[in-house]
């Protein structure tokens, strides 16, 4: 079960995908569907680091040492 639904719903919905878009444009759609689901990933990624901007932390880097 996916989100709650069966395989009968899921074939609804795959079924009434397909006639709205046809089978000459699904694999863009999945594509670009994957594409997104990437950068979405990516970006919780960035955005779970740390707090501090990274042009304080480059700030600081340059300091010397003394």
């Amino acid at each position: 079960m996916v989100l709650g639904m069966g395989i009968p719903e899921l074939a609804v919905i795959l079924l009434i995908v397909l006639v709205i878009f046809g089978p000459k444009n699904l694999p863009k759609l999945g594509s670009a569907l994957g594409k997104t689901v990437k950068s979405v990933r990516e970006g919780m990624e960035e955005g779970s680091g740390d707090s501090e901007p990274v042009s304080a932390t480059v700030e600081k880097n340059d300091e010397p040492e003394q």
